[in-house]
């Protein structure tokens, strides 16, 4: 399989769509509601896909008929302009259908994970897909044997070949790592195994594991899950009890820690055997390829943010003293500088955002405005209900947003950031033809963390509070050490481990354990103490066996967003004309170019490191603006 997933079979495309947009899992609140007592007002109207089971039956039904008669077309590419654009098109009708056709159960699920029936119509689905995968092998090869002199003249004078212009020059842009028919089919039969590793450590992480039990000061005893970890590092203002957390949590990876270097191990030999196979002469080089991203962007990022650690550091410095510490240590890192417990209603919020985001224009706000009506947003939390948020697009119908709101401040944020993703699926599928419609992963937060930078600037603005101005700021500032500083560690760590597979170097638990202390070491350097036990962090990072290589476009949406915020950041809080417009035109722009050089049109250029520094700049700020509000205390 290519890297890329632009031409591939669209009905892969929602699957793998469905990962983006997945903020960060919230805590949950302390009364898990009932669904059925839910406001209708509150609650997804999944009608707006399908009125009930029979009609998606029916839909599947559909999907599975035009799979067959998409295999049918092997063989005919080769005829002319009119049979390729035969084959776009039916790949078209084939897309817009398996959007709804997953997204149905997908999403229905969603609202009670224990619901085994559902469970087993999306496996039915994912099945149907699996089976077009391999049956569909045939396409690429195929459509590469006809010379490009051939093709490029079919796309010149056939006008209706012009949506899927950029898909088949991106082809040909690789077409050296594509092979002939037979060798494709045989690839493609390994094509099962490659989540292999994935779900070996969901189920080791998830469905075997067994967490540890502790006491805390105050006589409470607790079952150290992810969630209690969370919620313990981020309320319970004991050093000894976060540390108690830490050492229970953490232990239960490394006492499993070889299988886990086992199982990365066989990712890392996966994506270097492929890397190989395709003709790559690295891991990173074959991540990358598929977004026409160049190596030096990902060093240029790392080797940015490694010199610009000094406002982490002083962050840390900061907490340590702001919080009466003797030692720093990671686990430190979450608990508020104050006590700070107001709480936002879910109505309230909406204004509010709609109100943060008027500098960029009537247009943008408009279409931020239709995310919010009733059906769109499924609100509360309910028992047996997905943690966390996301946004979930379903062309021809709209965007699905889901929350698990509680009222807090870190809630009104990841609302916003939501809503951002969902008005940058509006503003793609309105826009571009299905088959340019989906946007990539590497401009996919854009929209998303701006909303939430513009939010803090219109909260900051809105209270006179030291106690809420304290807490906007840390929550502003955890969020770019979240979200870009960590995230380019954890970038780090893949390229360095994925390197040591490449020069033949042996996958130890304590090898890994080695590389992620150092690494601890070198970006925080004397700010915090590193404790022996987060040598085994790695183990517990699942992007790092799900998808290697995805963290880092976290960084580099960040780092966008951050400059345009800039460019936004003025005394009157005004945008010109032309810099909203250059946003605009990246929000609709889809997939219908490569994401480099969507961003260039937007302003931002990551080629160049000092596209990097407008985070570096924002951080530094932020942790003077802190530092000035404790002094008002």
């Amino acid at each position: 399989m290519l890297s890329s997933n632009r031409n591939r079979p669209a009905i892969i495309i929602a699957v793998l769509f469905s990962i983006i947009a997945i903020a960060g899992t919230s805590i949950a609140g302390p009364n898990t509601l009932i669904r059925d007592e839910i406001p209708d007002k509150y609650k997804w109207d999944l009608n707006d896909i399908y009125p009930n089971w029979e009609t998606w039956e029916k839909g599947l039904a559909e999907l599975e008929a035009k799979m067959d008669e998409y295999a049918d077309l092997k063989g005919t590419l080769g005829q002319g302009p009119e049979q390729l654009l035969k084959a776009y098109k039916l790949d078209d009708q084939l897309g817009m259908l398996s959007y709804k056709v997953y997204r149905y159960p997908a999403l229905t699920r969603a609202t009670d994970t224990r619901d085994n029936e559902i469970g087993a119509k999306l496996q039915q689905v994912q099945i149907t897909f699996s089976k077009f995968n391999v049956a569909t092998a045939w396409f690429q090869p195929e459509l590469l044997e006809i010379p490009w002199e051939t093709m490029k003249d079919w796309l010149d004078e056939t006008d209706e070949l012009k949506p899927y212009r950029f898909l088949i020059e991106d082809l040909y842009r690789q077409q050296e790592h594509v092979h002939s028919e037979d060798k494709e089919i045989l690839l493609s039969y390994f094509s099962p195994f490659r989540g292999t590793p994935s779900t070996i450590y969901n189920e080791l992480s998830i469905s075997d594991i067994k967490f540890n039990e502790i006491t805390l000061s105050d006589g409470e005893t607790a079952t150290i899950t992810e969630g209690k970890y969370r919620n313990i590092l981020a309320t319970n203002r004991n050093q000894d009890d976060r540390q108690k957390a830490f050492e229970a949590l953490y232990s239960v990876y490394h006492e499993n820690v070889n299988t886990y270097a086992a199982i990365y191990n066989s990712v890392l030999q996966r994506d270097w055997s492929s890397a190989q196979a395709r003709n790559y002469n690295s891991s990173l080089e074959a991540a990358l390829d598929g977004d026409n991203v160049p190596v030096e962007v990902y060093k240029n990022l790392i080797a940015r943010v490694k010199e610009g650690m000094e406002p982490v550091r002083r962050y840390m410095r900061l907490r340590k003293n702001a919080l009466g510490l003797d030692v720093y240590h990671l686990y430190d890192g979450s608990i508020p500088l104050v006590d700070f417990n107001k709480t936002y209603e879910y109505d309230d919020a909406k204004p509010w955002i709609l109100e943060a985001i008027k500098p960029l224009g009537k247009e943008y706000g408009k279409k931020i405005k239709t995310v919010f009506q009733d059906g769109w947003i499924d609100v509360y939390e309910n028992e047996g209900k997905s943690s966390g948020a996301f946004s979930a697009g379903v062309y021809g119908v709209h965007p699905f947003i889901l929350m698990n709101y509680n009222e807090t401040m870190d809630n009104v944020f990841t609302l916003a950031h939501e809503a951002g993703h969902a008005t940058h699926t509006l503003l793609s599928q309105e826009n571009q033809p299905f088959a340019t419609s989906s946007y990539t992963i590497f401009v996919a937060e854009v929209a998303s963390t701006l909303t939430e930078a513009l939010l803090l600037d219109y909260f900051f603005d809105k209270t006179d509070d030291p106690k809420e101005r304290i807490a906007l700021l840390q929550q502003a500032i955890d969020n770019i050490v979240g979200t870009f500083y960590s995230q380019v560690l954890f970038a780090d760590f893949e390229w360095r481990a994925h390197k040591m597979v490449e020069e033949g170097q042996p996958i130890t638990a304590d090898a890994l354990r080695a590389l992620y202390l150092g690494m601890e070491e070198e970006y925080y350097g004397d700010a915090v103490f590193v404790d022996d036990l987060y040598g085994s962090l790695w183990s517990r990072i699942s992007h790092f066996y799900d998808v290697p290589f995805y963290v880092y476009k976290y960084a580099t949406c960040f780092a966008t967003s951050a400059q345009i915020f800039q460019e936004i950041k003025s005394p009157d809080r005004k945008i010109s004309d032309a810099a909203k417009e250059r946003y605009l035109i990246l929000l609709k722009s889809g997939g219908n170019d490569y994401p480099m050089e969507q961003l260039k049109k937007a302003g931002v250029d990551l080629s160049q490191q000092e596209a990097f520094q407008a985070v570096v700049n924002q951080l530094d700020d932020l942790v003077a603006r802190l530092e000035t509000e404790l002094d008002r205390l």
